[in-house]
């Protein structure tokens, strides 16, 4: 397996998703201040192709608006409160580009993993340019954004646009198949559920040059597991409850 990993252990999952709004400028704030030094976040494209950060295809959920994001142009989504749902202390919060969000992340020294979270129908279109952003915004710059997604058409353009920039295939399910395409798209890491998770998975994907990583790991039983497991990194909401041990990794 490759030595050159640059990303630490503890991932704060959308910035730092239950402290603060999801995927805002807030939650990553909340996620520095405890001991994180890697991000999560969603990252999609508004009508007229400007990539923001969102987990929902629609903005009712987590913003102050109605219907779906990706039909929105930027002017319209970034007018929007994704702050007043978490709570009254963060009404306001905006969206954040991602352009803003590397900002934050180069200036503080930080690192991103940088799920690519497509509205329906815009897959490619969404993998290439957020990853022609990411390559503009982190060009020269280490350690680079690792570029993630559960649609294989969204890797497969993003890869096209930027291969320089590492890429890491996300599993709901063990789907057939999904093994040769990690490799086919030259994959440095496999990011599965957590229950998909254990120790002869992390053999394959080390005999084959990737890194195993998790998502959501918040319970101290599931840590364990996965730590048992050899994984090489852990996506958690709970970085009030793992912030030493965040800081201890750096």
């Amino acid at each position: 397996m490759p030595h050159d990993w640059p990303y630490p252990f503890w991932i704060a999952h959308r910035g730092a998703g239950r402290r603060a709004p999801e995927n805002t400028l807030a939650a990553f704030r909340e996620g520095a201040a405890h001991g994180f030094r890697m991000f999560e976040c969603d990252v999609k494209l508004s009508a007229d192709d400007v990539p923001f950060l969102l987990h929902d295809s629609d903005l009712e959920r987590t913003t102050s608006g109605l219907g779906l994001a990706g039909e929105r142009p930027w002017a319209a989504l970034a007018q929007l409160d994704a702050g007043s749902w978490h709570g009254a202390l963060h009404a306001g919060e905006p969206l954040p580009t991602l352009q803003a969000i590397a900002r934050f992340v180069i200036a503080n020294g930080l690192a991103v993993n940088l799920e690519i979270k497509p509205s329906p129908g815009v897959e490619t279109r969404t993998g290439d340019f957020v990853a022609r952003a990411a390559l503009e915004l982190w060009t020269g710059l280490q350690p680079p954004p690792l570029l993630s997604s559960f649609e294989v058409p969204a890797l497969e353009a993003a890869a096209a646009a930027a291969p320089a920039l590492p890429r890491a295939l996300l599993l709901e399910e063990l789907w057939a198949g999904w093994f040769e395409t990690a490799r086919r798209l030259s994959c440095r890491a496999v990011v599965t559920h957590h229950p998909l998770m254990d120790a002869a998975l992390v053999q394959t994907l080390h005999a084959a040059g990737m890194r195993a990583l998790v998502y959501t790991v918040n319970a101290p039983a599931d840590l364990a597991a996965m730590r048992a497991a050899g994984v090489d990194g852990v996506i958690t909401d709970e970085v009030e409850r793992y912030a030493a041990d965040a800081r201890a990794a750096r």
